[in-house]
């Protein structure tokens, strides 16, 4: 909302010379975070809509770590095949264009920074910001900086610089940006970016086209909930942290039937990691490998295996998690600290847990009437052969096969509706 108030602001001067007939339309979305399939997902409804409109341009104000090289395809695409000018501007001040975002932001017809700002460091690292090591790490090396060079080459930026981003993460400030030809202008707020854009000739799905802004209309488009959700359920570690709360909501709800807050709740966590698996590049053999190592777990709690089945599960289940995300064209996975604190720990808690449950229905009856039979209580008067004991703190009609004195210890070895049968309990 105040970067909304604060663009709104600063178009005001521009703004002023505006007529409601004649204004162009300028689409507008904001970026604010890791780029992921819903944010792709998001610009290219953006972009159709801005079409469908008449809009004149759209503007992508961005402000990004980085994200998924899959994602970031995806939107370069829409940008280079886009039927409207688009605008990606790095704003506000103190706010980046990295990684991912590099790739973004050069893909546009037209590119902009604010003061403050900075774009680079595009070189490709794993989900967690490792290094992607061996021969895969330079395959994806390769096609990284060869993807950031035609970028370059097609849109006329700097093109040795395109590769350095990603060979050598270097990065730039926003004066230094335009001056290296890396991006088109350093402007303070929208209204700079459209008086740059005023009047020039862009290629636009291959045609020129003089691009006219002036007085101009800005219409702020918003993420449906949908996306907004499934963009923060994107992240891998928040998907397998939703599966691992699932799964162990489910087992709770199965050793111990009708108390129903596990169960629902696991199936509402399962059912989010699910969806975050429908963008997520999953991997089904690992999925499979956990669900096999999940079975094994739950098989050591009753089978007389001793610890053999646990074991084999343990490592079917940590392989699974690690490999549940893992696909070589995208930096994503789950990291080793999540896959150890989450996935660890559920393995020992289903082991404990249905160790416990597995031993517990092996012991006798506590409750009911079999949890009657044995224990051993007191006569209250004399059974003759009938009377009344007490039993557990509880008053009940006894009969006996013999006579019993009042105090004298008997031992329930029988239940007949709400009568018991006791014998007497010799003393020493």
């Amino acid at each position: 909302m105040i970067r909304r108030l604060r663009a709104a602001w600063c178009l005001g001067a521009w703004l002023a010379a505006a007529t409601s007939a004649e204004a162009a339309l300028v689409a507008h979305i904001i970026v604010d975070g890791p780029i992921n399939p819903a944010v792709a997902d998001f610009v290219n409804e953006a972009l159709a809509r801005a079409h469908a409109e008449g809009a004149a341009a759209l503007v992508i104000e961005i402000d990004t770590p980085g994200g998924l090289l899959s994602s970031a395809r995806a939107i370069v695409k829409d940008e280079l095949a886009a039927p409207l000018p688009v605008i990606v501007y790095v704003a506000p001040s103190g706010a980046g264009a990295g990684s991912a975002g590099v790739f973004v932001t050069m893909a546009a017809h037209v590119a902009a920074m604010a003061p403050g700002t900075s774009i680079g460091a595009a070189h490709p690292v794993g989900g967690q910001g490792e290094d992607i090591t061996g021969t895969m790490g330079e395959k994806i090396e390769n096609f990284t900086a060869s993807f950031s060079e035609a970028i370059a080459r097609q849109r006329g930026r700097n093109v040795e610089w395109a590769v350095k981003a990603v060979r050598q993460s270097v990065s730039l400030a926003a004066d230094e940006a335009a001056r290296l030809k890396v991006v088109d202008v350093v402007a303070r707020d929208l209204g700079g970016v459209f008086a740059y854009v005023e009047g020039r000739t862009l290629e636009v799905a291959g045609e020129k086209r003089i691009v006219r802004l002036k007085p101009v209309t800005v219409r702020t488009y918003e993420m449906r909930p949908a996306q907004r959700l499934l963009s923060v359920l994107a992240d891998p570690n928040i998907a397998y942290l939703l599966m691992m709360a699932g799964l162990l909501g489910l087992f709770i709800e199965f050793t111990h039937p009708g108390v129903l807050f596990p169960g629902v709740t696991g199936a509402i966590c399962l059912m989010l990691a699910l969806t975050a698996m429908q963008v997520l590049p999953v991997n089904w053999g690992a999925l499979a490998l956990l669900g096999f190592g999940m079975a094994l777990l739950v098989a050591e709690t009753f089978l007389p295996t001793f610890g053999v089945v646990g074991i084999g599960g343990v490592v079917a289940f940590v392989l699974g998690s690690l490999f549940l995300f893992d696909a070589p064209d995208d930096e994503i996975r789950v990291a080793w600290s999540v896959v150890v604190g989450a996935g660890g720990g559920l393995a020992i808690f289903i082991l404990v847990v249905g160790t416990l449950v597995a031993r517990g229905r092996g012991m006798p009856a506590r409750l009911g009437v079999a949890g009657m039979i044995g224990t051993v209580g007191t006569a209250r008067e004399r059974l003759a052969p009938s009377g009344m004991v007490v039993v557990q703190g509880e008053f009940w009609t006894a009969d006996a096969d013999e006579t019993i004195e009042p105090g004298a210890p008997v031992q329930v070895t029988g239940v007949d509706g709400l009568r018991l049968r006791v014998r007497a309990v010799r003393r020493g």
